[in-house]
């Protein structure tokens, strides 16, 4: 079952009428910032992870422009991936924090990167998973051809039943075969996404944002880098993840198995011990 966490809840101005919604979980040690994927609000962190860092860390969450209850006008104001970057930035200094260890996900992977060339000042350490190298290379695999077909009904309309049962299909295939799919878990982390938001409709912003400047080079990064592999990851599927950590100079690489582009309540316990030894190694 998901907790509920008790936190301290801030709206965040990132640019001219749009705010972003952010959580603080207290804990002891330097504040981790948890940058989430695509489309994706920040309760897709699942409280079973975030109460595990909290026994270290302060936490720190947030739902992305045009997810959960920050600002949705991407159509009236439209962005590039890069300023969602800078969004992560303006977080950290609406918790007045200077320097904090940083974990991204799939696109929030993408993020972190950014900060490593462009802020590394502000980054104790990055985690990153699930994601691609900003470097690229087009000899990698692509995404399941399933998940791909699936994505293209990411728009269409539903009504809420039949979009909490799009949404839980979405995380069965992200999931993979690594660990058991659990189907009751996912759903109700969908449903309490939806009364988090107040909106039953898939958040499908991302996709249109512009992806120029996202070419950059890592090669004399100098921030402490964890590259975690997810040998079921339908979206990056190896070597995604050791490529990746080829091209961070200085990054290491951790494999846990059984893992996909998701976090089910299995892989919260070894996702979190993975971070937390990478960040008191850096401690």
């Amino acid at each position: 079952m998901l907790s509920r966490l008790l936190g301290v809840e801030m709206v965040v101005d990132v640019a001219p009428g749009v705010q972003v919604w952010a959580e603080e979980i207290p804990g002891p040690g330097e504040p981790v910032l948890l940058v989430m994927g695509a489309d994706a609000a920040g309760l897709t962190w699942p409280d079973e992870l975030v109460d595990r860092l909290a026994e270290r860390h302060r936490v720190i969450r947030y739902d992305h422009r045009d997810t959960g209850r920050s600002t949705h006008a991407f159509d009236e104001a439209p962005y590039a991936i890069r300023d969602l970057a800078a969004d992560a930035v303006a977080v950290l200094d609406a918790f007045a924090i200077d320097r904090a260890h940083v974990v991204g996900m799939s696109l929030g992977g993408t993020l972190v990167q950014l900060l490593l060339v462009d802020h590394p000042d502000r980054l104790w350490s990055a985690t990153v998973f699930c994601t691609a190298s900003l470097q690229g290379d087009p000899d990698l695999p692509g995404p399941d051809p399933a998940l791909l077909r699936l994505w293209g009904e990411l728009t269409d309309e539903r009504d809420r039943e039949q979009e909490l049962d799009w949404r839980v299909e979405h995380w069965r295939l992200l999931n993979g075969a690594g660990v058991e799919f659990d189907e009751a878990w996912f759903r109700e982390l969908e449903e309490r996404i939806m009364e988090h938001s107040g909106r039953e409709d898939k958040p499908a912003a991302h996709a249109a944002a512009a992806q120029d400047g996202l070419e950059r080079d890592l090669t004399e990064n100098t921030v402490p880098t964890l590259v975690i592999e997810a040998p079921e990851d339908p979206v990056c599927p190896p070597p995604h993840a050791a490529h990746l950590a080829s091209t961070i100079k200085g990054a290491t690489l951790v494999r846990i198995e059984g893992m996909g582009h998701a976090i089910p309540p299995a892989l919260a316990t070894p996702l979190a011990e993975a971070i937390l030894a990478h960040t008191a190694a850096v401690g």
